[in-house]
């Protein structure tokens, strides 16, 4: 299953994103067709195609494999090797690394997807805010989210979220506590859902 147009780009044409997904197929020399515009295309192409709300997925030219994961992480590798600002903090991905073959792996990835929807969500109530005060040729209402704010709690949010895995991260440093601690992880969890939903329900009353 492809995610590569998940989080479809604002404004992106009807039809393009949450139609059908554009084939895409990988060769042997490593290039990659589009068979929808017949023709090759790079990693920053399908960067682009991603930024407009374009699905794709790619598949093995000889085996006909679904190497769509492999690409998309593909992307990021390149994305990151550009320099300038990173998405990804060195912290983040050595705990994220910790997370493969641990018990507990099956609940990051989902976690992870949730917290990406808020995040998601945040930013579309931070672009109408915008467009309604732009259309209103006013300056920033007071009610406006301070953008910097809200970027440092989400990411305290994000980095407690991870923390509450660091005691299962390696299994070789303490010994497991049973059912018990899966019960408090999941109470964790769930106190930060209502956390992102109280903090959701103050900044639609501003």
């Amino acid at each position: 299953m492809s995610m590569a147009g998940n989080a479809a780009a604002p404004g992106a044409p009807a039809g393009e994103a949450g139609g059908t997904p554009v084939v895409v197929k990988k060769y042997a020399n490593r290039r990659l067709y589009n068979t929808e515009a017949s023709s090759y295309v790079t990693l920053d192409d399908l960067a682009k195609m991603i930024r407009q709300g374009r699905d794709f997925v790619v598949y093995d030219a000889k085996t006909g494999d679904d190497i769509t994961r492999s690409v998309l992480t593909q992307i990021i590798v390149e994305e990151e090797s550009k320099g300038g600002q990173n998405l990804l903090p060195t912290t983040f991905l050595r705990q994220l690394i910790g997370y493969y073959g641990d018990n507990l792996q099956g609940l990051v990835p989902r976690y992870l997807e949730f917290a990406m929807a808020a995040f998601g969500r945040q930013q579309d109530q931070m672009r109408r805010t915008m467009e309604q005060t732009m259309g209103g040729f006013m300056p920033f209402p007071a009610s406006f989210p301070n953008l910097e704010e809200m970027g440092k709690q989400n990411m305290a949010m994000m980095e407690r979220a991870m923390s509450l895995f660091a005691p299962f991260a390696r299994r070789d440093e303490a010994p497991s506590g049973g059912p018990g601690e899966v019960d408090a992880l999941k109470a964790e969890v769930e106190a930060l859902r209502r956390e992102l939903a109280a903090l959701r329900q103050t900044r639609g009353k501003a």
